[in-house]
């Protein structure tokens, strides 16, 4: 372990200048001609993960060529900390960082302290930081922009601005938490690709996802292929329903055969289905959405699905 600490910091300390410092005392470093920032060499037992990173996955394998870069140069890029507490601090951003420094056995570490106002935006730092690095999995993406939207209060819109996406992918990220784990999970590990996923989204249950899934491991499926697969299972799922011009008839009126339509109705369009019948044989058939995702899930669905009868 001494040999190993010997070799450390090499990195850091060559760029500084001053370069001697003790633990809490100001480093100067010249980011630019006409600015300067202040840094600190914080105990690493003072300093906690934070509590809002949006990364879930960590690869050992990527962390350990880490360690062994900062054994060798050092660590040439101090983290950024906010003040939490009396001589305590939490992570804004180098998390990583952090841990490597940590498992090696680093006593201290370089840190830019800023100030952060409130929760909300130590959430969003974290969350665009990460977002903006494309170091998070589409799947960590998805909840991160869900917690700007339910924690911060953020609309899709400014997500997207804030990030620099347009809307339309934060509300494809959204969605594809809606995928079964097994998708999910396929994603995460790169088994099947954003494309595979946004495709797989469009089938109304959990179950013929799955059955998609299963089709495109056992066949290597291009994101092509699955979506006509896709168009072919929503065309076998619609098959005698007619969803588009729903007759009524004697025996339609009567609650079984409503519950029964009600359904195959369910079924197809993944949400909640309401059939109403008329004494005079008329009816409504409301099909019913929770939030402006779902509503736009829907209108995707009908327009895959009237392509495919056209």
């Amino acid at each position: 372990m001494n040999k190993m600490k010997q070799g450390l910091g090499r990195g850091l300390d060559a760029l500084l200048k001053p370069s001697t410092s003790s633990v809490g005392q100001p480093i100067v470093v010249n980011i630019n001609e006409s600015k300067s920032e202040s840094l600190l060499r914080i105990k690493i037992e003072n300093i906690s993960p934070n509590p809002f990173q949006p990364r879930k996955h960590f690869d050992q394998g990527a962390l350990d060529e880490l360690k062994s870069s900062i054994f060798t140069n050092g660590l040439i890029q101090p983290i950024t900390v906010r003040r939490y507490g009396e001589g305590k601090y939490q992570v804004v951003s180098g998390e990583r960082r952090l841990r490597a420094c940590k498992e090696i056995g680093l006593i201290d570490i370089p840190a830019y302290i800023i100030e952060v106002l409130s929760d909300d935006i130590m959430l969003s730092m974290a969350i665009i930081e990460n977002v903006q690095r494309e170091k998070l999995n589409p799947i960590e993406v998805g909840f991160a922009f869900k917690r700007l939207m339910e924690e911060c209060g953020l609309t899709q819109e400014q997500i997207a601005e804030r990030v620099g996406k347009d809307r339309t992918t934060v509300a494809n990220s959204i969605r594809l938490l809606k995928l079964p784990q097994e998708i999910q999970d396929a994603l995460i590990h790169d088994d099947i690709s954003m494309g595979h996923a946004r495709a797989l989204i469009n089938l109304p249950s959990h179950a013929m996802q799955l059955e998609a899934l299963k089709r495109i491991k056992e066949n290597s499926l291009s994101v092509r292929k699955v979506e006509s697969l896709v168009k072919k299972m929503l065309t076998e799922a619609s098959a005698g329903e007619k969803v588009f011009s729903i007759k009524t008839h004697a025996g339609l009126t009567t609650s079984a055969s409503v519950l029964a339509l009600e359904d195959k109705l369910r079924k197809i369009f993944g949400t909640k289905v309401l059939c109403k019948v008329k004494q005079d044989g008329t009816g409504d058939v409301t099909i019913e959405f929770y939030s402006p995702d779902e509503l736009e899930r829907l209108i995707e669905l009908f327009d895959l699905i009237e392509k495919t009868y056209h």
